[in-house]
């Protein structure tokens, strides 16, 4: 950033006065909404891969459903595996910066998603890869937009919670887009359409956000960035993705699958080397985390696993086996979009007056309830029976989950450490669906003898059993933790809240 632009930069809020004052109230809202676009655009990312998933398979001359399996997989991993980095490049270069590059970046790759129609699905998989290097870059830095534009109170909580309510809206509408492209015109357009909204909304964010004082690197980059612990952590992350992911499609007895997955495990551990003892600015500072750390991550991981195989494997469920358009499985998804702006109010007010171990609690409860009703849903039965209610239920967990588990972190990590909550929740969050794609499709693999109707219904029911199970361990996972809780710190009130409140802010 120039000089000139780094007088007018804003410092992050840490008092009870909120940059957001000096805004006129159509630019706070237009602010507001394109800074929640980072979420509604990640997830639309999500939405227009699953609703022409067969249509777009077919084109290529894929049908295997792990083979499918990587259009979504291989997207989520790169949306997982580097936001704590570009997290980290926000805190030094600046989060507006981040912010519109990561739009730019994002409609780069999504025209060369779509132009890979002349090509064939290793391109169009590489440049969905590549895709996910955009919602990397954005979702952090959107977070830490709005964690430095507002002051703690109830209006910072309900617009945190307004982003959360994006994600099942983002994704409901990019199938719904994504439908009508590929039915009724051609589906790389809806490709061209993301790449053509991306430049949009960096052009705006440019305008409407303000500069927000970065720090200043006092070491050099490679020092500041932590590029040791970041190559080897996100190598170790990526090659036991791809072993996962891939074996399903090519089976466990390929020698390099199992290359893949002993050399990242290698890599994992030199990247704990790396940043326990020889890294100065750690991209994790495990020395600041807390075992609640540990309870919080592994309900969140348990959780966003349980809703990335459901939400695969549901849309396999109405396209495949109910047979179904697409457009009208779209439709059929969209109870979410209001289920979900409930389900964030409710989130919003919940977390000023009650524990969020509670509320992360209820959303393990609606992940492992809405997926056992797809489950046990019979191919003939009217949607409006368990499918539906299994899509009402299910958004309860996506945006009572986020939040809760960001606030339980704040509590749970020193003060100068509170920008690392958020990147961290989302960092599993998304690594998690790509991963728990990889072993629901083993599962899947491993029960399928053939590739009739009923057989391949059978490897869905067989997968989302895996998800129950995810759905289940985080459950009880959450109980353990607010007994935990409750019995560290007895008395039980908004305090609970209000107090991560003031510290989110720092």
């Amino acid at each position: 950033m120039d000089e000139e632009e780094g007088k007018n930069e804003l410092q992050p809020v840490k008092t009870n006065q909120s940059i957001a004052d000096s805004f006129s109230v159509p630019r706070e809202i237009v602010f507001v909404i394109i800074t929640c676009m980072s979420q509604f655009i990640t997830q639309a990312n999500v939405g227009i891969c699953l609703s022409p998933l067969d249509i777009v398979g077919a084109h290529f001359g894929l049908s295997n459903g792990p083979e499918l399996a990587w259009f979504l997989a291989g997207y989520s991993l790169t949306v997982g595996t580097f936001i704590l980095v570009f997290g980290r490049c926000g805190d030094l270069f600046g989060y507006r910066r981040m912010f519109v590059i990561g739009f730019l970046w994002l409609s780069l790759w999504s025209l060369v998603a779509g132009l890979s129609v002349y090509s064939n699905h290793i391109l169009f998989i590489f440049a969905r890869v590549l895709q996910g290097l955009g919602p990397a870059m954005l979702l952090p830095n959107g977070l830490a937009i709005l964690g430095a534009t507002y002051a703690p109170g109830r209006k910072k909580d309900m617009i945190f919670a307004l982003f959360g309510a994006t994600a099942p809206n983002g994704a409901i509408i990019g199938a719904v887009f994504a439908s009508i492209f590929s039915e009724f015109a051609w589906w790389p357009w809806t490709y061209w359409s993301m790449a053509i909204v991306s430049v949009v909304c960096a052009g705006i964010g440019y305008l409407v956000i303000e500069p927000i004082r970065h720090s200043r690197p006092t070491d050099n980059i490679f020092v500041s960035l932590d590029i040791p612990g970041a190559f080897t952590g996100i190598t170790g992350l990526v090659l036991v993705n791809i072993a996962w992911n891939q074996a399903p499609a090519v089976t466990w007895a390929e020698p390099y699958v199992i290359v893949l997955l002993i050399l990242g495990a290698l890599f994992i551990a030199a990247f704990f080397v790396v940043e326990f003892k020889y890294a100065k600015h750690p991209l994790i500072p495990f020395h600041a985390f807390s075992t609640d750390v540990s309870y919080v991550l592994a309900c969140v991981a348990t959780g966003w696993g349980c809703f990335g195989t459901w939400i695969f494997y549901s849309w396999r469920f109405l396209l495949d086996t109910r047979g179904i358009s697409p457009l009208l499985a779209s439709a059929q998804f969209s109870p979410p979009c209001i289920s979900g702006l409930v389900a964030s109010c409710v989130t919003g007010i919940l977390m000023s007056r009650i524990r969020p171990a509670l509320i992360m609690c209820m959303s393990l409860t609606a992940f492992t309830l809405g997926t056992i009703l797809i489950t046990i849903a019979p191919v003939h039965q009217t949607y409006w029976a368990l499918t539906f209610v299994s899509l009402v239920i299910i958004p309860w967990g996506m945006d009572m989950s986020f939040p809760a588990a960001t606030l339980m972190l704040s509590n749970a990590v020193k003060r100068e450490h509170q920008g690392l909550a958020a990147s961290l929740v989302t960092t599993v969050v998304n690594y998690s669906i790509s991963l728990s794609l990889g072993f629901a499709g083993t599962v899947e693999s491993q029960i399928v003898q053939g590739d009739s109707p009923e057989e391949r219904l059978r490897g869905y029911r067989s997968a989302l059993y895996f998800a129950i199970g995810l759905g289940g361990l985080g459950l009880g996972i959450s109980v353990l933790y607010t007994a935990r809780s409750y019995m560290k710190s007895p008395r039980s009130s908004s305090s609970s809240g209000s107090s991560s409140s003031s510290k989110t802010a720092a």
